[in-house]
């Protein structure tokens, strides 16, 4: 019989790298979560499978047409399509054995039908934050998530970067206040300034019915411009009677004075009432962040405040605010952009190799380097000694360690630095105590 044989592809919209990719973008989810960690946020790890009834409880519209669903016996199965309603259900089943405020951060996959295009994946990690309260939440939670931000850039390399606040409910009194009841609408078209711009913005608002007076008082409102102060002060004098944009400046003026207080460069970020976030569950803070060196990529770490998370799921009210990176489209348009490097071919600090072709002295020297907490390779295969310092370069391993007869007999090593070409015969913990320092 014949032999089948396949084209071995990967699948559209999902990323496979290189080791030496993913070194770096593991690098990364390190960082970000060392990130999240230092601010005291609680590991947390939900299935990627869930219910469908649970996971689709408050879905719909594109959401739902996204969804990976199918069934398995009798059981209704979806693979979840973001990280916060596996964390509202989370809260609900474990209500009574969480602390409050309950500080969690989650790194994972998660899944969506979307159509495939350069930049976008289906399946693809997000590295999320959430802060939630029982029955309530002190507004300066939502002035330390923009420090979270901060820090987390920072650790990845970034300097330059802007941090944009809103709060919705300015953006909604203010529409109340011009009597237009399909505010959902209007905030996902003004959300799209920044992308479509001022003319589609207007042309979008037309088609939905808003009139032309309207629509320049929106234009004119969202543009406000100058300094943070300046733009609180600006909206204080518009003398707006509505309680909603009244409580929604108080926020947002609490909001910035707490950044401050955490100590964020006044040029790290930005009142912008262009931002309002598409997703309905916001109701207060929101926040999009921006490489300002490739405000190409789009907002790279948004989010913002709910007043209930878990609404679909229990009668407690539990507010919350949160963050979330897309790491796997940031990694891979970043990387597209030659704005992060690849340094490392290899995991290990060193290579343990053998001048002969006996290999069992060299096992208990590459244990103990082990022991000491350093990553250590061991060179198997019975090459020539040229091939096995040639695999080191390869893989850009910085040390070889070789093992000969001389070496055995004196109980010492050969220690080899690869970039520089230098090699001495030391001790088995003089070569540890070499191992540990930077290179």
């Amino acid at each position: 019989m014949e032999k089948l044989t396949f084209t071995p592809r990967t699948l559209t919209g999902f990323m496979e790298l290189l080791p030496n990719e993913q070194i770096l973008f593991n690098e990364m989810k390190d960082s970000i979560q060392k990130s999240f960690e230092e601010f005291g946020f609680l590991p947390l790890d939900t299935p990627i499978i869930e219910l469908s009834e649970v996971l689709l409880a408050k879905a719909g519209g594109e959401t739902e047409k996204q969804i990976y669903r199918f069934n398995k016996g009798d059981t209704d199965l979806s693979l979840r399509f973001d990280l916060t309603v596996p964390l509202a259900k989370y809260v609900s089943i474990h209500h009574g054995n969480l602390s409050f405020p309950f500080r969690r951060y989650q790194i994972g996959k998660v899944y969506r039908g979307e159509r495939p295009q350069k930049g976008r994946f289906r399946e693809f990690y997000q590295c999320d934050i959430d802060i939630i309260g029982d029955n309530e939440l002190d507004i300066l939670h939502d002035a330390e998530m923009p420090m979270v931000i901060y820090n987390t850039f920072k650790k990845l390399g970034f300097d330059v970067f802007t941090i944009h606040i809103n709060n919705r409910k300015i953006l909604n009194g203010f529409f109340e206040n011009l009597h237009l009841n399909n505010s959902g609408e209007i905030l996902r078209i003004v959300d799209k300034l920044d992308k479509i711009g001022i003319d589609k913005v207007k042309q979008y608002l037309f088609e939905i019915g808003v009139s032309d007076t309207a629509i320049n008082d929106i234009i004119n409102f969202i543009l406000i411009a100058g300094s943070n102060n300046e733009k609180i002060s600006a909206l204080k004098k518009l003398n707006i009677d509505n309680d909603n944009f009244k409580l929604g400046i108080h926020e947002l003026e609490d909001v910035i004075n707490g950044i401050r207080l955490f100590g964020i460069p006044e040029n790290n970020f930005i009142i912008d009432l262009t931002i309002a976030r598409g997703l309905d569950y916001y109701t207060g803070t929101v926040y999009e962040t921006f490489l300002d060196n490739y405000k190409q990529l789009g907002s790279v770490c948004s989010g913002g405040r709910y007043e209930n998370l878990a609404e679909f799921y229990t009668d407690k009210k539990l507010p919350g605010v949160g963050i979330s990176i897309g790491l796997t489209r940031l990694f891979y348009q970043l990387n597209e952009l030659n704005a992060i490097r690849v340094s490392r071919e290899s995991i290990a600090k060193v290579l343990v190799v053998s001048a002969s072709s006996d290999i069992k002295p060299c096992l208990p020297i590459a244990t103990a380097f082990r022991k000491a907490g350093i990553n250590t390779e061991l060179y198997l295969n019975n090459k020539k000694i040229k091939s096995k310092f040639k695999y080191a370069d390869k893989l850009n391993i910085p040390f070889v360690v070789v093992i000969g007869e001389d070496e055995i007999n004196n109980n010492l090593v050969t220690l080899k630095n690869m970039k520089t070409g230098k090699q001495c015969q030391i001790t088995i913990e003089e070569a540890i105590k070499t191992l540990y320092t930077p290179i």
